[in-house]
């Protein structure tokens, strides 16, 4: 079976998250800010876990995601880290199958490519993994090659998510900033956010 070229990066963006959500330290207060400012710790978690490792999945099998997930507070379960780790393990499996990536999924309506839900599920990783990293005083590690698709798929979306509130105007960063906070800058993040 020959996974798709995108799969790899998934896989690798779906680590890094893993890690992230690892790292959240078990008294972290959830009503803590975040870069994300309609979000605090608690809400922006609970996006993340859903759209990410739930949503992940269900996208790859073109099947709808459970009413039930939508309202459920993750991190009210202490062993919500490793229920993500497991779930993404979960979702990237299901994306190791040819047939996710073909085609098109319906988005309530609106069909959009399989490839490219696939690329905007891999920011949606990275960049609240980055957030969530960043609001719990912790990292997240994402090689430059990653860094480098990641920089492409926000600039081919910044306009469209800035349409919907999903990203800010983009930041001024100095000339020596690396592939990874130009990546976070042209979101509408700023790399040197600190909680």
């Amino acid at each position: 079976m020959n996974a798709h070229p995108m799969h790899p990066f998934l896989a690798r963006a779906a680590s890094a998250a893993a890690e992230v959500a690892a790292a959240v330290p078990a008294g972290q207060p959830l009503d803590a800010p975040t870069p994300c400012g309609e979000f605090d710790v608690r809400a922006l978690i609970n996006h993340w876990v859903l759209y990410t490792s739930h949503g992940l999945e269900h996208r790859a099998r073109r099947t709808e995601l459970p009413a039930e997930l939508a309202s459920r507070d993750f991190t009210a379960d202490a062993g919500w880290r490793a229920a993500y780790a497991a779930q993404l393990e979960r979702a990237v499996a299901a994306w190791g199958e040819p047939a996710a990536w073909e085609g098109d999924v319906d988005l309530g309506g609106s069909p959009v490519p399989a490839v490219g839900i696939a690329r905007m599920l891999i920011i949606e990783l990275v960049l609240h993994g980055w957030d969530v990293a960043r609001a719990v005083g912790a990292e997240i590690e994402v090689d430059e090659e990653l860094a480098l698709l990641v920089g492409e798929i926000v600039e081919e979306n910044a306009e469209l998510y800035r349409q919907y509130a999903g990203f800010a105007s983009a930041v001024e960063l100095p000339e020596d900033a690396s592939v990874w906070e130009r990546a976070l800058a042209a979101s509408g993040r700023d790399p040197r956010w600190k909680a």
